[in-house]
């Protein structure tokens, strides 16, 4: 069996995979991933990373986020926002973003993968999950990002802080907010204590 023959039944479809992971099963990576990029069995979908599509009847269908930026840092430590979720807070947000934000230990900038463009942002901290508490510590540090006027968001975030869980909202800033998170949200941390 050949190199190509044995890499090729290695790949699974919807898989992300990066360059470096698919060399431990080729004797010559770049040739044999130049071949599988024209047979149409990988898709480069970045820049050392490529995507063994899933075909539907639709056609190729993408990768999903989570995996192309996990094999995209080679990390699962991460998290993905969507700005638009700022807006199920009820705090006056409608806007829709196109732009999703990774925090994460590892890469910093805007990055395009496969043809869409994110915004990775390096904390030393990242939450497993997206709750509500941390959803709103991250507006709150965003603030200024907002194509709304802060002026109005504002006091609908401390009131909509106000209705949490303040241990789970105290241990969202702790562990994910910035200091201004932090500065914004003492006073109603502070009042719970009390």
């Amino acid at each position: 069996m050949s190199a190509l023959t044995d890499l090729t039944k290695r790949l699974r479809p919807g898989q992300v995979y990066r360059r470096k992971d698919l060399a431990r099963w080729s004797t010559s990576v770049d040739r044999h991933l130049r071949q599988l990029v024209d047979t149409g069995r990988l898709e480069k979908v970045s820049g050392g990373l490529y995507l063994a599509p899933r075909k539907t009847r639709f056609g190729n269908a993408p990768a999903t986020e989570e995996r192309l930026v996990e094999s995209f840092l080679g990390d699962d430590r991460f998290l993905l926002v969507s700005p638009n979720a700022f807006n199920s807070l009820g705090v006056g947000t409608t806007q829709l973003h196109n732009e999703p934000v990774v925090y994460n230990r590892k890469r910093h900038g805007r990055y395009k993968l496969d043809g869409r463009t994110y915004d990775f942002r390096m904390r030393t901290a990242v939450p497993a999950q997206l709750s509500q508490e941390v959803l709103l510590v991250d507006l709150l540090h965003n603030l200024g990002r907002l194509p709304e006027d802060s002026r109005d968001v504002l006091p609908r975030a401390l009131n909509r802080a106000r209705k949490m869980d303040k241990k789970r909202l105290a241990r969202a800033v702790r562990e994910f907010g910035s200091v201004r998170a932090q500065r914004l949200l003492e006073p109603v941390l502070h009042s719970a204590a009390a």
